[in-house]
């Protein structure tokens, strides 16, 4: 059928659904196994619900469903992917079509990062009005039935709720069974999804009308009130922030003050002045909701992209509260989940190519220090997959050494960590430097309940004990230790902690020899492993009775 395949190659897609009868109708289908993400939501520190100001991304890009919708990948090239996760909370899918439930290759890589995924329920026009007076004026029954299917998509593909998008006038008896629409959805969401979410757009007005307030008032306060937030239109000056804090109360975070990065109206800062907007939001305490940050990919060419994505995400980053790590174990390639090459092990195993965001690994912190520091992705070279993390930095004269902050942690320590290191030196003198792991940490007696924004000084460095090869049990699993390849340097360690928790970790690069001279280094990283000793020693889960459907022969 070509909702679920490709009608050229066969191959599974994503997809929508258009109108009330397509919602309606939908039923689980053994034709959409593919499209159900495979990956849970990572755990993270602070949980979404915490007390502080949070940040969305809602991508918009050419209607949505482009090459993202192939669910076991392309041959794209210079295709758009997201991979700043540690600095957003939500991730809102949004399209023009009634239902868009999100590609499930963006629903992999955001719960691998730790991230929710919300699909977009929109009405416009005289379509949505008379959609809309079909569900909502019908009453209970009607609307109900429609929260309920919305509920059970979100649940079957295992993505996280939804962004609702009423951009029509409605009846009088439509908008009256609105707050309790969205009620029932609320409720069905939450029971059916672990810690899902509805957040309602700034749109239509409690007598129907449409006209976005750019605020929290009360013509638009009932359907905040229904639900588990609202995403404020673009068009906001800095007394309707004020207004919107002072009248959402205890619930200031649960506003998401629109920011368009296209800066489409009268807006305070848009592009590479997105700043400009979330400084104001911050100010009055509020979260922010980035709208179209794809304009990066759209307005300044795909050729520089990943250059020019670090650049805008790092404009932002003060303004971007970060995620911490609390599960072991971690292990990342850094692979963006797209390539120009397949590397295996170091070696260029396939050229060409390639998009996949579900093979996308955990995202590190891309930490800049302007003129000392920069991190950025390599598709050049990488042990495993697409990409290497590339760090870029001087040294200052009489110093001897630059940190990078790969991982922020947050869990308690177990008592035998083992850590592994694949790196590469670039550059003229690669021999000038070396590279190791620090892990920071602090007394577990430090509570972390309240404000983890300003978390206290860690008061214990360590550099993990190096080890000429791989503790027995673990030469296997660990084959990468024994020395690397194709220019690779492989090293393994051991740390041994007691009463405390883990709270960064990061790469030291050193000097061989002190020097009053500034010296430039470019290391790239393969793939960095922090495993716990303990869970390492239990034996694999094992497998049995695998079954094979939807078998295909070309």
């Amino acid at each position: 059928p070509a909702r679920y395949f490709d009608t050229k190659t066969t191959e599974p897609i994503s997809f929508f659904l258009s109108g009330l009868e397509e919602l309606l109708a939908w039923q689980p289908n053994s034709n959409d196994e593919f499209n159900v993400s495979a990956v849970p939501l990572a755990k993270r520190q602070p949980p979404l619900l915490s007390r502080r100001p949070r940040t969305l991304v809602c991508h918009d890009m050419r209607g949505g469903y482009l090459e993202d919708r192939f669910i076991q990948g392309s041959a794209t090239r210079n295709p758009y992917v997201f991979y700043h996760w540690r600095y957003i909370d939500i991730f809102v899918y949004f399209s023009h079509h009634t239902v868009t439930i999100p590609p499930v290759v963006w629903t992999n890589a955001a719960h691998r990062n730790g991230v929710p995924v919300l699909g977009t329920f929109i009405t416009e026009w005289t379509d949505g009005e008379k959609l809309c007076e079909a569900f909502l004026a019908g009453g209970e029954e009607a609307y109900g039935a429609v929260a309920e299917q919305l509920a059970r998509i979100a649940q079957h593909y295992r993505f996280d709720g939804w962004l609702v998008n009423i951009e029509n006038t409605l009846s009088a008896a439509a908008v009256g069974n609105l707050p309790l629409f969205l009620r029932d959805l609320t409720a069905q969401v939450h029971s059916a999804v672990p810690g899902g979410l509805v957040i309602w757009y700034d749109s239509v007005l409690k007598d129907g009308t449409l006209k976005w307030q750019n605020e929290l008032n009360d013509e638009n306060r009932i359907f905040f009130d229904a639900c588990d937030g609202l995403f404020t239109n673009y068009n906001w000056k800095e007394e309707q922030l004020e207004r919107t804090q002072r009248l959402a109360g205890p619930r200031q975070n649960d506003i998401y003050v629109g920011v368009d990065v296209f800066a489409r109206g009268d807006v305070i800062g848009g592009g590479f002045d997105t700043d400009k907007s979330l400084r104001l939001i911050r100010q009055y305490g509020l979260s922010a909701a980035i709208f179209a940050p794809g304009w990066v990919y759209e307005h300044l060419g795909k050729e520089n992209f990943l250059q020019n994505e670090n650049r805008f995400w790092g404009s932002l980053a003060e303004y971007l509260p970060t995620h911490s790590i609390c599960t072991l174990p971690l292990t990342t390639s850094f692979s963006l989940g797209m390539g120009t090459s397949t590397f295996l092990d170091g070696k260029d195993e396939e050229s060409g190519p390639w998009y996949d965001l579900s093979a996308q690994d955990i995202q590190p912190l891309y930490p800049e220090l302007q003129g000392r520091l920069s991190t950025s992705c390599c598709l050049q070279d990488a042990w495993c997959g697409g990409s290497s993390l590339q760090l870029q930095g001087t040294i200052p004269p009489g110093e001897e050494r630059v940190a990078v902050r790969l991982f922020s942690l947050q869990m308690p320590a177990p008592p035998k960590l083992f850590l592994t290191l694949l790196y590469k030196l670039e550059g003229p003198q690669p021999d000038d430097f070396t590279v190791a792991l620090e892990v920071t940490t602090w007394d577990s007696g430090i509570c972390l309940e309240g404000n983890p924004t300003s978390l206290p000084e860690p008061n214990g460095r360590h550099y993990p004990r190096f080890l000429p090869a791989p503790p027995p049990g673990l030469a296997k699993l660990l084959a990468a230790c024994h020395g690397g390849s194709h220019g690779w340097t492989s090293r393994c360690y051991e740390l041994e902690l007691q009463d405390c928790s883990l709270r960064d970790l990061s790469v030291i690069v050193s000097r061989q020899q002190p020097s009053l001279e500034e010296t430039s280094f470019t290391c790239l990283l393969g793939e960095v492993r922090v495993l716990d000793m303990a869970s390492l020693a239990a034996s694999p889960a094992q497998v049995h009775s695998v079954t094979a459907s939807q078998l295909w022969w070309q």
